[in-house]
């Protein structure tokens, strides 16, 4: 029975795997060692979240009178008047528009990060939507819970949304809390549709938190205390978030709006009105969600397509660099089209093949004239791209496949002089506590270690 199952099942690996060399391997693993293979594949094996995108598809009428309306108002009242190749093709790949009159803030470490979430959460008047990958019952944690325990008891209708797998260590305790004083809660559990109980391998990695459909922000940052330097081994922890006023916050508010749905099956009434920033600042802002429900596999275009149009400087931060053949090949053509390309890496990663994997890159990327730099100084959390002097990004999206393919993600991408060149000291004062890294040093090390790291690099589909 398990070889019968393991032959079905690779014919299906056949069928949808992306890769001629992941086809391969799933299929005589499958036939071969049927007793193991079979549940992996079911677990981590596929790149399509079936059970949302049917959703999506079957009840879409009901959710997009609303995106629409926001669509409708954003190209009327903020359109980008240089509507270029850029912003179209981020359109069609997206489907939400590229707004002016924007505000942005970079936000830097812990510290200014909560800050400025909590104080956006006490201004909160009509509803606050919170979505958290890692949400723990710490000091920290604690506080967000009565930060939303306050706005409920306040009348504020609040959302809260955590990933099953990502908040696992949650107790019920505080849940109940939160469910007991108003605050509706959800958990997002790709395993919830009953023909498909096996999706173990998709994550929601968003970090989004939205205030009146007026401020928002998003980024790489949890809600754990090693965010606060608390952690022994890694501390101390630097990451970036952006907090954004604008038109841009209504496009927020669209893949809460789909990953609240999926969950629970309501759709919650939000503004879809965009206002200018109270600032008033008019920056160009594009807004990303990116997902295994997407038509296309929409982070890895993304990112090839910054890649691609860099004409000068590409510098990209990641804590976890494990990227597939054509983003590799991309960045090699990248630097020997003369563009100073460099990676930002933690020397010490909290995930341990992740770190093998990173050094199997060293070489081949090198000999293009790509520089890799590794922070020394604790653990680099934050996920940012500068590209050329005037266009940025910052996320939830690390530079792996998990991030290209598995995970729901969101990343903002600013175009502003100003803004970038923010990003840019922000690179800059990282890069001082860093060091390059070479080939040289993993020729050097023992042959168990290299040889680890080319086994690790076997697993990056699913790392």
């Amino acid at each position: 029975m398990a070889h019968i199952a393991g032959a079905l099942t690779s014919v299906q690996a056949v069928m949808e795997t992306r890769t001629a060399q992941g086809a391969i391997a799933w299929a005589v693993s499958l036939n071969t060692i049927p007793y193991a293979a079979v549940p992996a594949y079911w677990a981590v094996g596929r790149t399509k979240f079936e059970g949302y995108v049917k959703k999506r598809q079957d009840r879409i009428d009901e959710t997009s009178p609303f995106v629409r309306q926001f669509i409708d108002s954003a190209k009327k009242d903020f359109p980008d008047p240089d509507q270029d190749i850029e912003a179209h093709f981020l359109e069609r790949l997206i489907r939400l528009p590229t707004t002016r009159g924007n505000d942005v803030q970079l936000l830097r470490n812990g510290e200014e990060i909560y800050s400025s979430i909590f104080r956006g959460m006490e201004s909160a008047e009509d509803y606050l939507l919170v979505q958290f990958y890692i949400v723990r019952d710490d000091d920290l944690g604690k506080k967000l819970q009565q930060q939303m325990l306050a706005a409920a008891q306040r009348g504020v209708r609040v959302k809260f949304l955590y990933d099953q797998i990502g908040s696992r260590k949650l107790p019920h305790s505080y849940l109940d809390a939160l469910r007991q004083s108003g605050v509706k809660v959800h958990s997002f559990i790709s395993t919830r549709d009953r023909f498909r109980p096996f999706q173990l391998n998709f994550r929601n990695h968003r970090k989004i938190v939205v205030v009146d459909g007026r401020q928002a922000w998003l980024g790489g940052a949890n809600i754990g205390e090693e965010y606060l330097h608390a952690d022994p081994k890694l501390s101390p922890w630097i990451d970036a978030m952006v907090k954004v006023e604008g038109p841009a916050v209504q496009a927020v508010q669209v893949p809460f709006l789909e990953d609240w749905y999926w969950t629970s099956g309501d759709i919650p009434d939000l503004d879809w009105a965009p206002q200018a920033a109270s600032t008033g600042k008019s920056r160009k802002v594009f807004v990303l969600p990116t997902g295994p429900a997407d038509r296309f596999e929409t982070c890895a275009l993304y990112f090839l397509h910054m890649i691609n149009n860099a004409t000068h400087r590409l510098w990209i931060a990641s804590p976890y660099f494990v990227p597939d053949e054509q983003i590799v090949s991309a960045l090699q053509m990248a630097a020997l089209r003369g563009v100073d390309v460099r990676i930002l890496i933690p020397e010490n990663c909290d995930n341990f093949m992740v770190n093998l994997s990173g050094w199997s890159y060293v070489a081949e990327l090198e000999k293009a004239g790509v520089e890799i730099y590794r922070h020394t100084n604790g653990f680099l959390h934050y996920k940012a791209l500068l590209v050329d002097d005037s266009v940025s990004a910052v996320g939830t999206a690390n530079f792996d496949n998990r991030s290209f393919r598995l995970n729901f993600e969101i990343t903002l991408e600013v175009e502003d002089e100003e803004f970038a060149q923010e990003v840019k000291e922000m690179f800059l004062h990282d890069f001082a506590d860093s060091r390059l890294s070479s080939a040289k040093e993993l020729e050097e090390r023992h042959f168990i270690f290299r040889l680890a790291v080319r086994v690790a690099r076997l697993f990056a589909p699913i790392q």
